[in-house]
């Protein structure tokens, strides 16, 4: 597959997917939807909604500008800012794109169609592109669904690219990008219905690596150092005096051959706090014995 047509998936999967005008295809603007629900005991790992009854109910829309930004440091002490979602997988899941047969581009104005929302197995904010081939008079929004690609008996072929789209409930906002990127909630077809996502722009040679999502590194201090061998514990970074500043440190950037949005996770000694001032220091402070995990955190803002 051609990277233009990687690049016009990445740009399907965002804002430049539109709604078709074709009445014979499915309208997504009065289409039912389905709720979302991110913090259920079944959906979060890091954030439950059990054991911090301040997270949103379910299905009702994210702030994340307001409640899961953090600001950290750069490999060289560079301010970085990101957002918290949730521990991840490894294995991303699927994402199908429509295109017509002989064409390099989706369908104008198709939903991708995905088999999983937050608190299902196999669930995923990482998603694998499946190119799905349709006829040439294929009308957009006529298949919203998985059940109707195998149904149909349609060929499908993996993309090698990787696509950081977190699932969220309607109304939800993460403002802030890198530039060229795009904040606008995108849509999909999930079981005829319609769910929303983030997407924030991955580099096509982002692609799975034997199937497998990649990982980078991000050394992180909390308020209390987590018991040895604990799961990782929810937002109680430690921070700078009267500021949101974290001393949590990324061993990559967007750019970086090493970059990834799924962080592995690991504690440093909170004693080290102040003398952890960018990647050299993070990896030379004492480190804390954790059950481990793999965050997803885009970055979104790089200041030198």
């Amino acid at each position: 597959m051609r990277i233009t047509a990687i690049s016009a998936i990445l740009l399907a999967l965002g804002a430049g997917a539109g709604c078709s005008d074709d009445p014979k295809g499915v309208d997504p603007a009065t289409a039912p939807r389905h709720p979302i629900d991110r913090f259920s005991a079944a959906a979060g790992t890091v954030f439950v909604r059990d054991a911090d009854p301040s997270l949103p109910a379910a299905d009702a829309a994210i702030d994340y500008d307001a409640t899961f930004k953090m600001d950290v440091l750069g490999p060289g002490g560079e301010a970085v800012a990101l957002y918290l979602f949730d521990v991840q997988p490894t294995t991303p899941a699927p994402i199908y794109v429509l295109f017509r047969e002989g064409e390099n581009g989706p369908v104008d104005g198709q939903k991708n169609i995905v088999t999983v929302v937050p608190g299902m197995a196999g669930y995923n904010d990482l998603w694998q592109p499946i190119r799905v081939d349709v006829p040439g008079d294929y009308v957009a929004n006529t298949i919203t669904s998985y059940a109707e690609i195998v149904a149909r008996g349609l060929t499908l072929t993996p993309m090698p690219a990787l696509v950081n789209c977190p699932l969220v409930p309607e109304g939800s906002v993460a403002r802030v990008r890198t530039p060229g990127d795009y904040a606008e909630l995108s849509q999909a077809w999930y079981d005829d219905k319609i769910v929303h996502y983030f997407h924030f722009g991955e580099r096509p040679s982002l692609a799975p690596a034997g199937d497998l999502v990649p990982t980078s590194t991000i050394y992180v201090a909390y308020d209390i150092n987590p018991t040895a061998g604990a799961p990782v514990a929810g937002k109680g970074f430690a921070t700078e005096a009267g500021s949101a500043l974290t001393h949590n440190v990324v061993a990559a950037l967007p750019g970086d051959t090493a970059y990834s949005p799924l962080w592995s996770v690991q504690v440093y000694d909170r004693a080290a706090f102040d003398s952890v001032v960018d990647l050299a220091s993070a990896q030379a402070a004492p480190a804390i014995a954790t059950a481990g995990a793999n965050l997803n955190a885009p970055i979104v803002r790089v200041t030198p």
